[in-house]
Protein backbone atom coordinates (compact mmCIF):
# COMPACT_ATOMS: atom_id res chain seq x y z
CA UNK A 1 0.00 0.00 0.00
CA UNK A 2 0.71 3.56 -0.73
CA UNK A 3 2.20 5.74 2.39
CA UNK A 4 0.60 8.98 2.55
CA UNK A 5 3.35 10.82 1.28
CA UNK A 6 3.24 8.42 -2.30
CA UNK A 7 -0.92 9.31 -2.58
CA UNK A 8 -0.48 13.12 -1.69
CA UNK A 9 2.10 13.17 -4.78
CA UNK A 10 0.34 11.30 -7.07
CA UNK A 11 -2.93 13.62 -6.68
CA UNK A 12 -0.73 16.71 -6.80
CA UNK A 13 0.79 15.12 -9.98
CA UNK A 14 -3.20 14.17 -11.23
CA UNK A 15 -4.26 17.24 -9.67
CA UNK A 16 -1.78 20.10 -11.76
CA UNK A 17 -1.95 23.73 -11.39
CA UNK A 18 -6.18 23.57 -11.09
CA UNK A 19 -8.40 20.45 -9.76
CA UNK A 20 -10.98 21.47 -12.28
CA UNK A 21 -13.40 20.91 -9.19
CA UNK A 22 -14.22 24.47 -8.27
CA UNK A 23 -14.58 23.32 -4.68
CA UNK A 24 -12.47 22.31 -2.11
CA UNK A 25 -12.21 18.48 -1.53
CA UNK A 26 -10.61 16.90 1.87
CA UNK A 27 -10.01 12.84 2.01
CA UNK A 28 -10.14 11.62 5.64
CA UNK A 29 -8.20 8.21 4.88
CA UNK A 30 -9.92 6.96 8.15
CA UNK A 31 -6.67 7.27 10.50
CA UNK A 32 -4.19 7.07 7.71
CA UNK A 33 -3.97 10.73 6.96
CA UNK A 34 -5.48 12.91 5.02
CA UNK A 35 -5.72 15.39 1.70
CA UNK A 36 -6.81 18.62 0.82
CA UNK A 37 -6.91 19.58 -2.42
CA UNK A 38 -8.41 23.39 -3.24
CA UNK A 39 -7.78 24.40 -6.47
CA UNK A 40 -3.63 23.32 -7.56
CA UNK A 41 -3.07 23.13 -3.96
CA UNK A 42 -2.83 20.20 -2.20
CA UNK A 43 -1.73 19.44 1.13
CA UNK A 44 -2.12 16.90 4.16
CA UNK A 45 -4.07 19.42 5.79
CA UNK A 46 -7.30 18.56 8.22
CA UNK A 47 -9.14 21.74 7.64
CA UNK A 48 -12.63 22.86 6.37
CA UNK A 49 -13.45 21.72 2.58
CA UNK A 50 -16.54 21.59 0.35
CA UNK A 51 -16.63 18.22 0.42
CA UNK A 52 -15.41 15.32 2.90
CA UNK A 53 -15.04 11.66 1.72
CA UNK A 54 -14.09 9.32 4.20
CA UNK A 55 -13.00 5.95 2.27
CA UNK A 56 -10.05 3.76 3.53
CA UNK A 57 -6.91 3.36 1.09
CA UNK A 58 -8.03 -0.11 0.18
CA UNK A 59 -11.52 1.35 -0.94
CA UNK A 60 -9.66 4.20 -2.81
CA UNK A 61 -7.75 1.74 -4.48
CA UNK A 62 -10.62 -0.58 -5.58
CA UNK A 63 -12.92 2.67 -6.88
CA UNK A 64 -9.68 3.95 -8.74
CA UNK A 65 -9.61 0.54 -10.68
CA UNK A 66 -13.71 1.08 -10.79
CA UNK A 67 -13.41 -2.24 -9.06
CA UNK A 68 -15.70 -0.50 -5.95
CA UNK A 69 -18.78 1.47 -7.32
CA UNK A 70 -19.36 4.80 -5.41
CA UNK A 71 -23.15 4.34 -4.93
CA UNK A 72 -22.21 0.78 -3.35
CA UNK A 73 -19.51 1.77 -1.35
CA UNK A 74 -21.79 4.70 -0.34
CA UNK A 75 -24.65 2.00 0.29
CA UNK A 76 -22.20 -0.55 2.52
CA UNK A 77 -20.53 2.11 4.91
CA UNK A 78 -17.07 1.98 2.92
CA UNK A 79 -17.74 5.85 2.35
CA UNK A 80 -19.05 8.22 3.94
CA UNK A 81 -19.76 11.74 2.39
CA UNK A 82 -20.32 14.96 4.20
CA UNK A 83 -22.87 16.70 1.16
CA UNK A 84 -24.05 13.75 -1.07
CA UNK A 85 -25.63 16.61 -3.92
CA UNK A 86 -21.95 17.93 -3.91
CA UNK A 87 -20.40 14.63 -4.23
CA UNK A 88 -22.79 13.53 -7.17
CA UNK A 89 -21.88 16.92 -8.86
CA UNK A 90 -18.12 16.39 -8.90
CA UNK A 91 -18.52 12.77 -9.64
CA UNK A 92 -16.92 12.75 -12.87
CA UNK A 93 -14.05 14.62 -11.38
CA UNK A 94 -13.86 12.59 -8.36
CA UNK A 95 -13.38 9.51 -9.92
CA UNK A 96 -10.85 11.27 -12.16
CA UNK A 97 -9.20 11.58 -9.09
CA UNK A 98 -9.40 8.18 -7.76
CA UNK A 99 -8.13 6.48 -10.74
CA UNK A 100 -4.72 9.24 -10.77
CA UNK A 101 -4.30 7.89 -7.22
CA UNK A 102 -3.40 4.39 -8.05
CA UNK A 103 -2.93 4.70 -11.74
CA UNK A 104 0.19 2.31 -12.30
CA UNK A 105 0.61 1.47 -8.65
CA UNK A 106 -0.31 -2.32 -8.46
Amino acid sequence: MASLQELTERVRTGVGDDSGLGKSVKFDLKGEGFIHIDGGVVSNDDKPADLTITISQNDMKAMGKRELDPMTAVMRGKMRLSDMGLAMSLQPQVQQLFSKMVADHG
